[in-house]
C-alpha cells in the first residue's frame, strides 16, 4: 500500500486483501499481532472503522483471531477453527457443532461394531 501524502486512501477490502497476501507470503505468520488498528488508521490516512472492517472481513475468513486489550494475530492454522480465545463467533458455534456430530458418529460406529459382532456370532444378545 503506499502510504505517501496524496496517496490512494485504500479501503477496508483492500487493506483486507493487502494483510491476506502478507499472511499468505509469510510476511506475519501464526500468532503474530498485526498492526494496532488505530495507529495503522492513522498511518493509511483513513478511518478507524475501515481497518476494524478489514480486520473484522480476515477475522470472518478464519485467518485471524481479536483479543481484547491485546489486538488482532494471525490464527495458527494447527489450532482446530473457533477453539482459541478470540475465535469468530461464526467458527465457534461450528467448532462446538462439529464435536457434537462426531461425538455422535462415534457411539454410531460403536453401535455398528456391536451389531456386526452380533449379526457374525461373534457375541451374544444381551438377556431381556
Amino acid at each position: 500500500m503506499d502510504l505517501s501524502p496524496g496517496a490512494h486512501k485504500p479501503t477496508a477490502k483492500e487493506i483486507a486483501a493487502k494483510f491476506r497476501e502478507d499472511i499468505a507470503n509469510e510476511v506475519y505468520g501464526p500468532n503474530d499481532r498485526l498492526p494496532a488498528a488505530r495507529g495503522l488508521a492513522k498511518k493509511l490516512g483513513v478511518q478507524l472503522m475501515t481497518v476494524q472492517s478489514a480486520y473484522g472481513q480476515l477475522r470472518a475468513e478464519g485467518l485471524v483471531i481479536t483479543q481484547q486489550g491485546r489486538g488482532t494475530f494471525v490464527r495458527d492454522p494447527a489450532v482446530p477453527l473457533g477453539t482459541e480465545s478470540g475465535s469468530s463467533p461464526a467458527f465457534t458455534a461450528l467448532a462446538s457443532e462439529l464435536s457434537t456430530i462426531h461425538e455422535a458418529l462415534r457411539q454410531l460406529g460403536d453401535r455398528m461394531d456391536r451389531l456386526e459382532r452380533l449379526v457374525g456370532g461373534d457375541e451374544k444378545p444381551p438377556a431381556r
